[in-house]
């Protein structure tokens, strides 16, 4: 009886799947044994040790019995705490940076290679425990920022918010770790219960030239009434400068355009390193705009006869982290309409608003007469003095009424007499 076709080619195909899953289980079989028959063993004698602030070195030992023949060896590095973490590594040590007042913890198992087979330990454990002190009483609101001075140095100012259980009498004292370099400050402000909030280095061993490292901040303190629970914060050192302001700024007016040039910040990177806010404010009709620029020069098309005022500041932009942006930089006026003394408008829109204030006030006064009320007219004076002479002047006016009777007497009988003649 005849075969089909098909069916042999489907037979042939079968015996090619079937070759190959045999060729396949004969390699893995030729390395599976052997690694089947290692046991895979944990490190010894881990430890975790704190070498400086925020700083942990994590050692450990291979295991004596663990079989190294054919095989490569590395170790699986697991941080749970304070920040989850996981990486390997061929050496038996590591150094970890991470703030440690809340404490440390990590896991550790050896990780056993043979082509392209792992084999796993298990976990080897270890922690750190957080150092003591009473709750809520360790600083809060830490914030630091550094500048790079005229000198090429860096100056750091550090502020924070006592705990809200630390008794009135605590004091805090700040620490910065930079690399393998450690300072106390020794310059604080206080406040008012004479505690220290603020400490300032006008120079420090921070590199202004290195691109993200980071300062280790540390705070301690003590008090009669309860332990001071210290407290650590890292930071990255490009990430809290404050960034100078830009240098030489020059703006004037060229036709109808605004040009404006100046140099970059005091800083060791180079110009092409920095960001540039430009602000524009027109001064006749309010409006203002705020222009990015990565050029340490500035083109555009304005109306001349309006009066502009013009700042410019920094940050950093591609080398590094971005920082605080500077201050802006001394305002700059372009343009017609120039105020020749703005002091001078100032005092007399004050005494043109004073003049009016004292004169709507008259008004008021005299329509509810309130002068008369506050002001009323003063009395005459009563006459509290004796007259020297009351004998005289009572003389003086008797022989005045006297003789003024006399007279009378006389002309009525001079009248009558002539009176009497006429008629007679």
């Amino acid at each position: 009886m005849a075969v089909p076709v098909y069916h042999l080619r489907i037979r042939d195909s079968m015996m090619r799947v079937f070759l190959i899953l045999l060729w396949t289980t004969n390699l893995v079989q030729r390395n599976v044994p052997q690694a089947a028959r290692v046991q895979v063993f944990p490190p010894v004698n881990f430890t975790l040790t704190v070498c400086a602030l925020a700083q942990v070195l994590l050692h450990w030992k291979p295991n004596p019995n663990q079989e190294q023949k054919n095989y490569t060896i590395r170790y699986d590095v697991k941080i749970l705490s304070p920040v989850p973490e996981e990486y390997d590594t061929r050496k038996t040590h590591s150094i970890r940076t991470a703030v440690l007042h809340n404490g440390f913890s990590a896991h550790i198992r050896t990780l056993l290679h043979h082509n392209d087979l792992e084999m796993r330990s298990d976990w080897v454990k270890e922690k750190i425990l957080p150092p003591p002190g009473a709750p809520e009483t360790s600083v809060t609101n830490l914030s630091c920022v550094t500048r790079i001075t005229i000198s090429n140095t860096v100056s750091l100012h550090c502020t924070w918010l006592p705990g809200q259980g630390a008794p009135e009498d605590t004091k805090y004292f700040l620490f910065y770790r930079y690399e393998m370099y450690t300072e106390e400050c020794q310059d604080y402000i206080k406040d008012k219960w004479n505690r220290n909030t603020e400490c300032r280095f006008s120079v420090t061993h921070i590199d202004p030239e290195e691109v993200d490292n980071l300062i280790v901040i540390h705070i301690n303190g003590s008090s009669k009434y309860a332990a001071i629970k210290p407290f650590q914060q890292l930071f990255n050192q490009n990430a809290i400068e404050k960034v100078n302001v830009p240098r030489n700024v020059t703006v004037f007016l060229e036709q109808n355009d605004l040009l404006a040039t100046w140099e970059k910040p005091i800083s060791p990177f180079r110009k092409e390193c920095f960001e540039y806010e430009f602000y524009l404010f027109n001064l006749k009709s309010g409006n203002k705009q705020i222009l990015k620029i990565f050029s340490t020069s500035f083109r555009l098309r304005i109306d001349v006869t309006n009066r502009y005022s013009i700042q410019i500041r920094a940050n950093h932009h591609i080398c590094c982290t971005r920082g605080f942006w500077s201050d802006w930089s001394e305002t700059i006026y372009v343009g017609e309409n120039k105020l020749e003394n703005p002091m001078a408008w100032i005092l007399a829109v004050l005494c043109v608003s004073t003049c009016c204030t004292f004169l709507l006030v008259a008004i008021v006064c005299k329509i509810n007469h309130v002068w008369s009320k506050l002001f009323p007219p003063i009395p005459a004076p009563s006459n509290k003095f004796r007259d020297p002479f009351p004998n005289d002047y009572e003389r003086a006016r008797t022989c005045t009424s006297k003789t003024e009777t006399e007279f009378g007497s006389f002309a009525e009988d001079l009248y009558c007499s002539t009176l009497d003649d006429s008629v007679f």
